[in-house]
């Protein structure tokens, strides 16, 4: 079984959904979970941020995608 790793953090459940969605049509397993690490930018004073997760084989792929849906 491949370990899964963090691919990037999000903001809250319904960001994840899309962020995951976008991954799977590139054919790429996600999954997401909570995340206790405090937001460094507020201090922890946001709460809900989950890490979206991929397979460690996969994480370059995933990168590639979420970097060229960041791109204009």
């Amino acid at each position: 079984m491949d370990e899964t790793v963090a691919v990037t953090t999000v903001t809250d459940e319904l960001e994840a959904d899309v962020v995951c969605g976008l991954l799977r049509s590139a054919g790429i397993e996600c999954g997401f979970r909570p995340t206790s690490a405090p937001d460094s930018a507020f201090g922890g004073v946001l709460a809900g941020r989950m890490q979206i997760l991929v397979h460690a084989s996969d994480l370059a792929a995933a990168r590639e995608v979420l970097a060229a849906a960041d791109s204009p």
